[in-house]
């Protein structure tokens, strides 16, 4: 990170409010026994930025439509009518605006009135130049080693917490929420007591919602990441998958290499082998009851291609994602695990990549990285704990954001009611504060402010291959340009005394052989003429 821009990250981690739960100004016992989570905007010292037009605090309206059979209780865990368990009050925000407090923008839009449109570009991983991938691991590393100063994790459940009055959250760093906010989306419900607990239920896998909740988990940590280090130009970048043979991204100037000595561990020489991991546990917490309570639990693991190959055969090819992207229903059946001919359920893993029927044998799509990654990220609750896990879902995103422009499904295409509980499409998103429900997401990346690289057209291909020399180009153009201008000056006296030379000779020596001096002289030879259309050189895009 530039060192100008390290004083400005510093304020920006005082200053700037986030947008996920729990805010730390609403995990506090007023906040929770008044079930009120609005808190005052800077800009304008009022609730919500009410004074300033951008929000008011109002209550929760939760859609009371049917769920699925999958999850037969009520009023056992604190995710269910998200976020009632918590608070019935949120700060609600006009059109542009977004933030538990309203203090921020819409994703896609910028500036003080949240009026500037920017499209960001998510680029292939290995297109990165050298410096740009320093760049990502660093941030990846500041993340996970800065306090957030904006919000906290729960550790313990609100009955733990008496319904408020005894608040139980912890500090954590600002990548390490996320990795717990991945955690607590997909853990068991506790039904009370050890080894009592629910394994039929997940709040962001396993039916509908999984591609949307993913594409704003992915949207709000890449706009923490532009907070912390002021770089608002920060795009989260893709690992195109397909058809590899292993890791490529497994290098130690990306994600990490292998250890020498100790395959399921990272390479000394990567920033990432100093990595703890946290809510990784989910047998323990299952076993004992309780919740992820958000202390190190070891370092990173991983050993590629180590894994259940009777599970996952090998990664993803062309050809599946392809008839992956050429399903035509978003989500079928039950809606879950089983579901066939499911785009979501296909693209999840769960369906057959080849034949589209669901609870397949083999593990394929999406769910075959994390499997073949064999270590953190083969355990759905703490899979976020390994940064691959954030260039594999971009990917993941893409070929949502594929299937949304081929289809261009209508809003009534994402079910509304009976799919497993979380997952209907008026259901706010576990755990966001801001509330985001799951059909907001059901809709083009570009609504949203941010491309794929290779989504754009050709021209913008072509810019986005040369952006990473984009820096080199700034620092040497001025010598590239005065060396152009002195090369034309050179060209330029070389013409003219070349012309005069010529003027000078054609003019003597017609006259020294006796010719007569032609007022249209012609050169020996015409030039090349192409004869035909195979001469002509053929472009096209890829």
């Amino acid at each position: 990170m530039s060192l100008l821009l390290f004083p400005v990250a510093l304020f920006l981690q005082f200053v700037c409010f986030s947008q996920q739960q729990f805010p730390r100004l609403c995990a506090t016992t007023q906040a929770l026994l008044s079930k009120e989570c609005c808190p005052v905007w800077e800009g304008d010292g009022s609730r919500c930025g009410a004074n300033s037009g951008r929000g008011f605090c109002r209550d929760v309206e939760i859609s009371d439509l049917p769920n699925g059979v999958n999850y037969p209780f009520t009023g056992i865990d604190d995710r269910e009518r998200w976020p009632l368990v918590f608070y019935n009050r949120t700060c609600q925000c006009a059109a542009s605006y977004m933030g538990f407090n309203c203090g921020e923008c819409q994703f896609g839009l910028f500036g003080d009135k949240c009026a500037e449109l920017r499209q960001s570009i998510r680029r292939n991983v290995f297109h990165l130049s050298a410096a740009e991938r320093r760049k990502l691991v660093s941030y990846l590393n500041l993340a996970k080693h800065t306090t957030s100063q904006d919000y906290v994790i729960a550790t313990g459940t609100y009955q733990e917490m008496n319904n408020g009055s005894t608040p139980l959250f912890l500090n954590v760093s600002t990548y390490d929420v996320f990795v717990w906010m991945h955690y607590y989306v997909s853990r068991n419900a506790l039904l009370g007591g050890p080894g009592n607990v629910w394994t039929d239920v997940d709040f962001g896998h396993w039916a509908p919602a999984f591609l949307p909740w993913h594409r704003v988990y992915l949207l709000h940590w890449e706009r923490e990441i532009r907070k912390l280090t002021g770089d608002f130009d920060f795009s989260i970048p893709y690992w195109d998958w397909r058809d590899a043979q292993g890791c490529d991204v497994c290098t130690d100037d990306l994600v990490g290499a292998q250890h020498p000595q100790n395959p399921n561990l990272i390479s000394p020489a990567s920033v990432f082998s100093s990595w703890k991991v946290i809510c990784s546990r989910a047998e323990d917490y299952s076993a004992r009851g309780v919740l992820c309570d958000g202390n190190d639990e070891g370092p990173l693991l991983r050993n590629p291609g180590n894994h259940n190959r009777n599970l996952v055969p090998r990664l993803p090819t062309s050809e599946e994602v392809e008839f992956t992207v050429s399903l035509p229903n978003y989500d079928t059946g039950a809606m879950d695990r089983s579901a066939n001919f499911s785009f979501r359920n296909t693209m999840e893993g769960f369906g057959n990549p080849q034949t589209g029927l669901g609870n397949s044998a083999v593990i394929g799509m999406h769910a075959s990285l994390h499997i073949f990654m064999n270590g953190s990220m083969s355990s759905v609750q703490g899979s976020a704990n390994d940064p691959i896990f954030l260039l594999h879902h971009a990917y993941v995103d893409s070929i949502y954001e594929q299937w949304l422009r081929r289809h261009e499904p209508e809003r009534t295409h994402y079910p509304e009611s009976n799919t497993p509980i979380g997952h209907n499409r008026e259901y706010h998103m576990v755990p966001f504060i801001p509330l985001h429900r799951n059909i907001e997401y059901f809709i083009s990346s570009k609504d949203l402010g941010y491309d794929y690289s290779y989504m754009l057209s050709f021209d913008q291909r072509i810019i986005d291959a040369l952006s990473p020399y984009r820096a080199l180009m700034m620092e040497v153009w001025p010598w590239l340009l005065g060396a152009l201008v002195l090369g034309a000056l050179v060209a330029i006296t070389v013409a003219t005394i070349a012309a005069t030379t010529t003027r000078v000779c054609r003019g003597v020596w017609p006259w020294q052989r006796g010719e007569k001096i032609s007022a249209f002289h012609l050169p020996d030879r015409e030039p090349l003429i192409i004869s035909s259309d195979s001469d002509t050189p053929n472009y096209h895009t890829v």
